[in-house]
């Protein structure tokens, strides 16, 4: 995966998630710098009219003939920074929105990128809707605290700085007086910092379960249909929902007493304030316009100060966000062919030396000792009940998990020391679940191929027995599928698969129960344009029903992990084995559970 400022901040700072935020915006500093220069200059007269109307006050209680001309002078030096505002404010955004634009969309091309290079039993363990908020809901709060923190806390300093500025040039007592108020929200700050991180880091799990939760309603919505449970995935999403809303309460509560009690805290101190510059000002030590001067300076410093406080539990949210997304990029669970040896052409021949595999953290194993040679152009066959290893054997020759034991050989070479990727590009894949995108039947075969030919296009439609479909479709090719196929039905997804697989013209094919979603005619259509197209290939297939199977060059009986028979068909029913008993079962000869 190539290394980017995103991701090399996640890895220098994994344990701080406040300098892996600012890692992340590494030159964009400059932009930053740029949007606070423009906000001092749009925000100026929000500092200068408390000086005029000080000014004023001062002079019309003061009398004097100068006091008109000072009236319109300072008004009309307020006015300019008045008009400054529009274009310095276009100027601030520009440059702001800019800086956090291009971060938010940086981290969330880094996650998807790294989400294609992380190891398939990565993506198994962690579930598609938690993925899915780290994406799009933790992006988003990230790009919140960033503006939380590179804008709105950039411009409250510049606001609090310029407020102790002015009134420790006019009056250091006032000033003084004013910076009291920090040590009180650092305390404040720091009383209620970790329970709301707690309650966050809370929340974002649920959210996250949450959307896990509603992915496998989604996906399970024919099968709860079917078997009239609805109430009852009804009644444990409502309780994940409750779980949410219970959390989400807890936070709120936190979150409303920081509030109020800094609300309170502050008030205090500026009804003090109030008294105390007017104490001062019957005591003849500031002009009576300078009371309204620090009252208004001291409002905007509470104001920033709680503005800070305030954002106390936004930041919270977004540093627990940061976290999350580290959980993905952080991950060192990645499929690394880093300086491995690339396969240049693949001629077919495999071996297998006692391959075997285990999941992490269980010691029972799910194959072992598979030995098998494979010849090129050979077509060999994985048959069993559910559970017996198909599905690995099947994973570990396209390298979705590596050997726990024993060695993968392609074309004699040891796959622990070849880049699978590039053998990956020799290989076409017909999945269990037809696997199809929102777009035209078109992008749907040639996905990865888009420059295929218009020839060798139409020559998969055909094998596939798709071409009376395509025809048949007002645009043809590029008639508009929905989301997974929704408007085909099973045979047709299938096909449509097996299409996508044959336009690469592969040296290697799998099947992984390939024709399971065919009826009988398309099937026998099917199998026999196969039988043409996998000529010179080697091709993996796995299959339930041994009707389909019947011309592979063998076929692996496989029972509890471990190869029980091997052997054409011929040669298996012959030996009246365990194959022989799966055959008699689908063909009705014997019942289930039953003895040939």
């Amino acid at each position: 995966m190539r290394d980017n400022r995103y991701l090399a901040a996640y890895r220098k700072y994994q344990d701080s998630p406040v300098r892996v935020l600012l890692g992340l915006y590494k030159g964009n500093y400059g932009l930053l710098a740029l949007a606070a220069l423009f906000y001092l200059i749009k925000h100026s007269s929000a500092w200068v009219t408390p000086i005029v109307v000080a000014r004023i006050i001062t002079a019309l209680s003061d009398g004097g003939s100068g006091a008109w001309d000072l009236v319109v002078r300072d008004s009309l030096i307020l006015g300019v920074l008045v008009i400054l505002n529009v274009p310095m404010n276009y100027l601030h955004v520009h440059f702001r929105s800019t800086a956090l634009r291009r971060v938010e969309a940086g981290l969330r091309s880094t996650i998807v990128e790294k989400l294609q290079h992380l190891s398939i039993p990565f993506h198994n363990e962690m579930q598609s809707g938690k993925l899915q908020s780290k994406i799009i809901r933790d992006v988003e709060a990230v790009q919140t605290l960033s503006e939380q923190v590179f804008v709105n806390l950039i411009n409250i300093t510049i606001n609090i700085v310029i407020s102790l500025t002015i009134t420790a040039i006019t009056n250091l007592s006032i000033f003084f007086f004013f910076l009291l108020t920090i040590p009180v929200a650092a305390v404040t700050i720091r009383l209620f910092r970790k329970p709301i991180e707690q309650k966050n880091r809370n929340f974002r799990h649920e959210v996250e379960r949450t959307a896990a939760d509603f992915m496998e309603m989604e996906e399970m919505i024919t099968i709860t249909r079917a078997h009239a449970l609805e109430d009852v995935e009804t009644g444990r999403l409502a309780r994940q929902a409750r779980q949410v809303a219970d959390e989400g309460y807890r936070l709120d509560i936190v979150q409303a007493n920081f509030g109020s009690v800094s609300w309170a805290v502050f008030q205090g101190f500026q009804i003090m304030t109030l008294a105390f510059s007017a104490y001062m000002s019957l005591a003849g030590q500031i002009p009576v316009g300078n009371v309204v001067l620090y009252q208004t300076y001291f409002t905007t410093l509470v104001n920033q100060v709680t503005s800070i406080l305030t954002l106390v539990p936004m930041i919270a949210k977004g540093l627990e966000s940061v976290r999350s997304i580290g959980e993905v990029l952080n991950s060192m669970d990645v499929e690394d062919y880093e300086g491995k040896a690339q396969l240049a052409e693949v001629k077919g021949a495999f071996r297998f030396e006692k391959l075997a595999f285990h999941y992490r953290g269980k010691s029972e194993q799910v194959l072992e000792e598979f030995s098998l040679q494979v010849k090129p152009g050979e077509t060999v066959a994985f048959v069993g009940e559910s559970g017996a290893g198909k599905t690995t054997l099947i994973n570990l020759l396209i390298g979705f998990i590596k050997p726990t034991g024993g060695k993968l050989y392609i074309d004699g070479r040891d796959t622990a020391e070849l880049d699978f990727r590039s053998f990956r590009r020799h290989l076409s894949v017909v999945p269990q679940n037809s696997i199809l995108f929102s777009g035209t039947i078109r992008d749907n075969i040639t996905y990865g191929n888009p420059d295929v030919s218009e020839e060798a296009l139409w020559q998969a439609v055909r094998a596939a027995s798709l071409e009376k479909f395509v025809r048949e479709q007002p645009l043809g090719l590029d008639s508009y599928l929905t989301e997974n196929g929704g408007n085909l039905s099973g045979g047709q997804k299938q096909r449509l698969s097996i299409a996508r697989a044959l336009v690469r013209s592969p040296e290697v094919i799998v099947f992984d129960e390939a024709t399971s979603a065919l009826d009988s005619i398309s099937e026998k259509a099917v199998l026999e344009a196969l039988d043409t197209l996998i000529e010179g290939r080697t091709a993996f297939i796995v299959a339930h029903r041994i009707s389909t199977i019947r011309k592979a060059d063998k076929i692996c009986v496989l029972q509890k992990g471990r190869l029980a028979e091997m052997g054409s068909y011929v040669e298996l029913m012959a030996l009246g084995g365990l194959f022989s008993s799966m055959q008699k079962l689908q063909s009705g000869d014997i019942p289930a559970g039953g003895e040939a």
